[in-house]
């Protein structure tokens, strides 16, 4: 496994470089199965687990917080301490059960952060969560009012590093302006989706009226180039397993770029002798921006063939194919 630092200060950490995705464990993805991949993925240098409060509501119409709650057991269970960094993420949680976060998310107040993370902290067995992100925007609480929040938490020790997603890149840079200016710690991890097919980003969704906030196009790239501090966790990585399933490649997609790019895909795959998944993974792990995938698994055959991209060496001429491609 190799490893890189998340975070400034007394809170940072030494993830390694491929995160867990555990969205679908305790749901989808029974216990046994679930607490399988997690010994393995520990077994092979793995700790940085990712969850979030809210999942996965869809899987029972409910409120979510199997996966929080799994994870707990698992810890428990196996002694687990602060070797694994755990990271979780609030305000999307559906204030009831049959709604959404779309229309009935819990947002960003004071309130809703200190109860929620407590709630978070409860299921996970956790005296003190390693990251905390505000999981979605919410436009109806002043930013002050919810980095104020977070800073309390980091100030009580519950909670050590904060991360955003899902958010403009100027609503991301205003809250860390903010921050700053009130001598709180800010925003330093930042999840988005990214994968080396790029997808359209002024396709309107119900969460997204003016086009997707959730992807990691240029802005957020110059961002990071911007600010050296910052990482970006890169959810959805292998796009659900639309590279070796190409009819689950979302609409957003299908434009003239992307045949383009899979197509230098599959010539590096066939060159270097891995996998179409491996070979993405492997781009943005030797990326020159501070990218870690984070990827989810449902058995242990998808786990060994993420866990063996960490070791794939791209040559500078591949990697260049690679980015040119369009």
């Amino acid at each position: 496994m190799k490893y890189r630092t998340i975070g400034t200060g007394p809170h940072s950490r030494e993830v390694s470089v491929l995160a867990l995705g555990a969205m679908l464990f305790g749901s989808v993805t029974d216990e046994k199965t679930s607490f399988a991949l997690l010994d393995r993925y520990v077994e092979a240098g793995g700790n940085f687990i990712d969850t979030s409060d809210n999942y996965a509501f869809w899987t029972d119409g409910g409120q979510g917080g199997q996966s929080e709650e799994l994870l707990g057991r698992w810890r428990r269970s196996r002694g687990v301490g602060d070797e694994i960094v755990f990271a979780t993420k609030l305000g999307a949680r559906p204030l009831a059960p049959g709604t959404s976060y779309t229309d009935n998310a819990e947002g960003l107040s004071a309130k809703v952060i200190r109860e929620s993370s407590e709630r978070s902290r409860e299921r996970l067995g956790l005296e003190r969560l390693d990251l905390l992100y505000a999981h979605i925007d919410d436009h109806t609480v002043p930013q002050r009012e919810t980095v104020e929040a977070f800073g309390a938490l980091v100030a009580e020790g519950t909670v050590g590093l904060l991360g955003v997603s899902n958010q403009a890149v100027w609503r991301v840079e205003r809250a860390r302006a903010l921050a700053a200016a009130a001598g709180l710690p800010g925003y330093e991890v930042l999840q988005y989706q990214h994968s080396h097919l790029r997808p359209r980003t002024d396709v309107p969704d119900a969460l997204f009226p003016d086009g997707s906030l959730g992807h990691a196009g240029a802005e957020l790239a110059g961002y990071l180039r911007a600010e050296p501090a910052l990482t970006l966790v890169a959810y959805s990585p292998l796009l659900k397993g639309a590279y070796t399933r190409p009819e689950r490649l979302p609409g957003d997609y299908d434009h003239p770029g992307t045949p383009a790019r899979l197509a230098v895909l599959h010539e590096v795959a066939r060159e270097t002798g891995a996998t179409v998944n491996q070979v993405v993974l492997a781009w943005q792990i030797g990326h020159e921006l501070p990218i870690l995938p984070l990827a989810g698994v449902s058995s242990p055959a998808q786990l060994e063939e993420n866990l063996a991209a960490v070791d794939l060496e791209l040559s500078a001429e591949q990697r260049a194919r690679l980015d040119a491609a369009h």
